[in-house]
């Protein structure tokens, strides 16, 4: 299993669309056994092909802060499952998903450049 994290140095970037690269974990056994850094594509997010670049990596999972229903359904439609509302440190966050422990905000960024307040990964 691939867990793509979008991030800024190395905490989650609050707006999936926007970040500097992406944090690529390949996962065995629960284990992370390989990291991996991809730079972000030019423009917004749910108009790039970091959907596609993501899956052809055989990234299945998503783990963002705030990303609109846009870009959600695109990735959603390249195979991707996404979990909304995550910040912090992106190596513990993928740890925390492969412990289970991580659930989907449903909150979906409303307009670009306006993240929304107070939510985060429900541990």
């Amino acid at each position: 299993m691939k867990i793509a994290v979008p991030t800024k140095g190395n905490v989650v970037d609050d707006h999936f669309g926007h970040c500097d690269e992406y944090t690529v974990f390949t996962v065995v056994e629960k284990q992370i056994t390989e990291t991996e850094k991809l730079p972000s594509p030019k423009g917004c997010g749910c108009k790039s092909n970091i959907a596609s670049i993501l899956q052809n990596k055989g990234v299945s999972v998503m783990l963002a802060g705030n990303m609109g229903n846009g870009a959600l359904n695109k990735l959603n439609n390249f195979g991707i499952d996404v979990i909304r509302g995550c910040q912090g440190d992106v190596s513990k966050l993928a740890e925390s998903f492969i412990a289970g422990t991580l659930n989907d905000s449903g909150v979906a960024c409303q307009a670009h450049g306006h993240a929304e307040e107070g939510h985060q990964c429900q541990h």
